[in-house]
């Protein structure tokens, strides 16, 4: 057994079978291989050493039994889902990663190289190593109902390995390559549907999934026949090419800030594409040694082991929270209240009215803001329906199910509300009193503060035991976290139900204490008061702000700041600080910074992204300037000691739920596993704390 195979021992193998088949219009006959590796479609065939070689295997009884040409499919739903990463954390050398790429480069370029025409009938899913063997095929058809096709790479921390690189540019012009490697990957994994491959040229057609298979062979009768010749775009090699590599390069550093390194080393890849020709077999080889190289590098990267670690947490741990009740505690959620009607109220409304589909109801304190509310929300459902994910009608019943009212018995049907105004505990506490008197004893009281205590706002209700945290993050219809946070009385069949309604919601839920600021504001509420105190002190504003991009937000400290807001800032700030004195800190120039009503520290004109001069002039500063690598490490050590006393404290369960709340709340990187294996890796944990956050070959190599 070679060691990459030693590596891949519990590879689950995705076999290949050939099947000899006549078609209408043919002479002789089609190799139809077919993968599959035993399971239905909830569990993917992917390619490993096992995988590889079993389709190795298949083209050479193809190619043995002289046909006409070589079509390859997949099981049902699934066409194939890229390399088996499972494997990944076996691999312990640099020449392991060797292998595994030349041993893809070998078995798919047979499938370019052959004089024997071949087809790739992607009848499902088609990601990373699945896509990659349909561009080695000389023609491709895709199915209407495949699920998603796509090259997700580089998000995990990897480069397309096995001809990605090289042949996409090749087939559709670098600019398109550059979307599918680099952009789509770098935004929360984004992939295609067949509609979309069809028009970027990734496939050359597009059929109906009822007889898939059958249109599939009939359209490859007519190419072998000469009545059909698939197009094949005009690739642009000068300015085009420099264009796309500017874009990706612009793309990866806002992203990134360059600390991606399969990103980066993507681009290095698509700009050796330039002078891939994909009729030389030398051009080749070396366009595909240059990916064996990148795959060896990469898999010895702490940084992959990071992502596919942060892919772990998103794709299982956040499908079983930690904590929550047993299921069947949940009670069913017929009817949904809401207190507010303002921004955030209304886009909780869209997303409860759309997922539940039962009734919601708005209330505010006049009318005017609550037929403003209902009207936002009846608003995007007619957005839905002019971009045709919504027909007519049932664009209808879910208008029809959005009501508003003054009138707080308006709730009596309602058995799950929840309040979405200022962060005030009094205002809370007293919305919470008053609809006691008009909902039933059972009815959920759930909280979209993101800050309070929930403990403290259930004190004094007759049924404190039904009040929760349900803390949603804005966009609420982008990003996919919910912090669902248990009071000190709040009972299981209260927090079974928060869990599955948020699951119904299409959102992932972890379960936190309640502690001022639970996980995430908590967090990013400490960092951004590093990076003010070190202005405050002297620093300059851009070094602070540029400082700290290796940490993995999606953007700087400032950025962030206008975008939350700098009073709503200031006010999570200073429950924090009424929590924690000894970490959290009032910021003077924040204070003015609120005072002057100020939307943020940045303004935007002729030369870019400059300091308003009328904060520059506001904001007190002392004359204790510190570098950029100093602010860094300032910043790395706050979250390394937060993160600590937040465990100890029993924030969340361990220290993977901290990380799955960044990445899932605010986008952090998935090269940095969120923070944790960061943390970790730049000895941050143990300088600060003694000891890691994960053990050793946990998100590491």
């Amino acid at each position: 057994m070679s060691e990459i195979a030693t590596a891949f021992a519990d590879e689950v193998v995705t076999n290949a079978f050939t099947k000899l088949v006549s078609v209408p219009g043919i002479e002789g006959q089609v190799a139809l291989i077919t993968l599959d590796n035993g399971f239905d479609h909830t569990k993917p065939s992917s390619f490993g050493p096992g995988g590889l070689t079993a389709l190795d295997a298949a083209l050479d009884e193809a190619f043995a039994a002289n046909p006409t040409a070589i079509a390859i499919t997949g099981k049902p739903f699934i066409f194939a889902a890229g390399a088996d990463l499972k494997g990944v954390p076996s691999i312990t050398s640099r020449e392991q990663g060797l292998e595994l790429g030349r041993l893809g480069h070998k078995v798919f370029r047979r499938l370019r190289e052959s004089t024997v025409p071949t087809f790739a009938f992607v009848n499902g899913v088609a990601l990373g190593g699945g896509l990659e063997v349909a561009l080695h095929s000389h023609y491709r058809t895709a199915s209407e109902s495949a699920g998603a096709l796509g090259l997700p790479e580089t998000m995990l921390g990897l480069v397309p390995g096995w001809g990605g690189t090289q042949l996409l540019p090749n087939l559709i012009g670098a600019d398109k390559a550059v979307t599918l490697v680099i952009e789509n990957p770098l935004n929360n994994g984004r992939v295609i549907n067949p509609k979309k491959a069809l028009e970027l040229g990734v496939v050359d057609a597009v059929f109906g999934s009822a007889d898939f298979i059958e249109q599939s062979l009939g359209w490859a009768a007519q190419v072998l026949a000469g009545e059909i010749t698939p197009a094949r775009q005009e690739i642009d090699r000068g300015q085009g090419w420099d264009d796309a590599i500017a874009r990706a390069k612009a793309i990866v550093a806002g992203k990134t800030k360059n600390n991606a390194p399969g990103a980066v080393r993507a681009i290095e890849l698509l700009e050796l594409a330039r002078g891939t020709d994909l009729t030389d077999p030398a051009s080749l080889d070396a366009g595909f040694a240059a990916e064996d190289e990148a795959l060896a590098d990469l898999l010895m990267a702490d940084e992959l082991r990071a992502g596919l670690y942060a892919f772990d947490l998103v794709n299982k741990r956040a499908k079983r929270p930690a904590g929550a009740p047993d299921k069947s505690l949940a009670r069913k959620v017929t009817g949904v209240g809401i207190i507010g009607a303002g921004l955030m109220a209304s886009q909780l409304a869209l997303l409860f009215v759309r997922q539940l589909k039962v009734p919601v109801i708005l209330t505010d304190i006049d009318q005017e803001r609550i037929d403003k509310g209902v009207g936002y929300v009846h608003t995007e459902i007619d957005k839905l329906q002019g971009k045709g994910r919504l027909s007519a009608d049932a664009a209808n019943r879910l208008k029809a199910l959005v009501s508003g009212s003054l009138d707080k018995s308006a709730f009596a049907k309602t058995d799950f509300v929840i309040e979405a105004v200022f962060e005030n505990l009094d205002l809370k506490k007293k919305i919470f009193a008053e609809l006691e008197d008009f909902i039933a004893p059972e009815t959920i009281l759930a909280t979209n503060t993101s800050s309070l205590s929930i403990t403290d706002m259930a004190a004094d209700l007759k049924h404190p035991e039904r009040v929760v945290g349900f803390h949603f993050f804005n966009p609420v219809a982008v990003l996919p976290l919910l912090e669902i946070i248990k009071g000190a009385k709040t009972d299981d069949a209260t927090l079974a139900t928060a869990f599955a309604t948020a699951k119904t919601l299409k959102k992932s839920a972890v379960l936190c204490g309640d502690k001022a600021g639970f996980v995430f504001n908590r967090l990013v509420t400490r960092t951004l008061g590093e990076v003010m105190t070190v202005v405050d002190e002297g620093t300059p504003f851009d070094v602070a702000d540029n400082a700290v991009g290796e940490l993995g937000m999606p953007m700087s400290p400032f950025t962030l700041l206008a975008l939350v807001g700098p009073a709503v800032a200031l006010h999570t700030g200073e429950t924090l600080q009424a929590a924690y004195p000894e970490r959290f800190t009032s910021s003077p120039g924040l204070e003015a910074l609120v005072e002057a009503r100020k939307p943020g520290v940045w303004t935007y004109g002729e030369n870019g992204q400059v300091v308003d001069p009328e904060v520059a002039a506001l904001w007190p500063q002392g004359d204790k300037a510190s570098t950029a690598e100093e602010v860094l490490e300032r910043t790395r050590r706050a979250f390394a000691e937060e993160i600590a006393i937040m465990l100890d404290e029993g924030v969340v369960a361990a220290a993977e739920d901290i990380d799955l709340c960044l990445i899932l709340g605010g986008g952090f990187g998935f090269w940095n596993g969120g923070i944790t294996p960061y943390l970790d890796r730049t000895g941050t944990s143990e300088a600060v704390n003694g000891k890691r956050f994960l053990a050793q070959g946990v998100a590491s190599v």
